[in-house]
């Protein structure tokens, strides 16, 4: 099978890619278990791509339940060099609206109830992660969005949150004095796994 360079990982809403052409289904298993749902790879543009829904199909899985380190192995055993991962999220800031696409340069974790890395049980490894998102890819992504006439953000700080719950009014305004511009619950630790994986 060749490999699909590109993974995308579709959030809430996002169940599929219906412009991808002759597709298959997998199902790998992975030292962590099952992935959130088949992996469906095809074709778009000439390039194989593997697509994730994150939640699984009819968004059965919460955020807190997620078995990410799952998702991630999955999707680099196809091969994929680089994620695209769709999140439905908040926004903390006016211009930042419904419809609006943010692309985001930075991360702030207030998980609590997740494992965040591939690593321990007596392996210690340490990731670079001053800078979480790849400034190549999300140079890329803003230029197609702008193409696209859809309105878009380059750069803000995404605060990940445990979910499921929506955060309280008190709870955003302390974000925004932190600096955060976008609240959503599924970036941890799928950017961190992502990059333990070097992708």
């Amino acid at each position: 099978m060749e490999p699909a360079r590109l993974g995308v990982i579709g959030g809430s809403g996002i169940y599929d890619m219906q412009a991808l052409a002759d597709i298959e289904e997998i199902k790998p298993k992975t030292p962590f278990g099952d992935p959130s749902d088949a992996i469906v790879v095809g074709t778009l543009s000439g390039q194989r791509v593997a697509f994730l829904p994150r939640h699984g199909r009819g968004h059965r899985i919460s955020p807190t339940e997620l078995n990410s380190r799952a998702n991630i192995f999955a999707l680099k055993s196809l091969g994929v060099e680089r994620i695209v991962s769709i999140s439905a999220c908040g926004s903390l800031r006016e211009d930042f609206a419904p419809r609006h696409i943010v692309i985001p340069d930075q991360l702030f974790d207030r998980t609590r109830a997740r494992p965040l890395s591939f690593f321990g049980n007596g392996l210690v490894v340490h990731i670079s992660f001053a800078e979480p998102f790849c400034p190549d890819l999300s140079k890329a992504l803003y230029a197609a969005v702008k193409a696209s006439s859809a309105t878009a953000h380059k750069g803000g700080a995404f605060i990940a949150v445990e979910g499921p719950r929506f955060s309280t009014k008190a709870e955003s305004n302390v974000f925004r004095q932190w600096g955060m511009d976008i609240i959503g619950m599924t970036v941890v630790p799928e950017a961190q796994l992502a990059r333990e994986a070097e992708i």
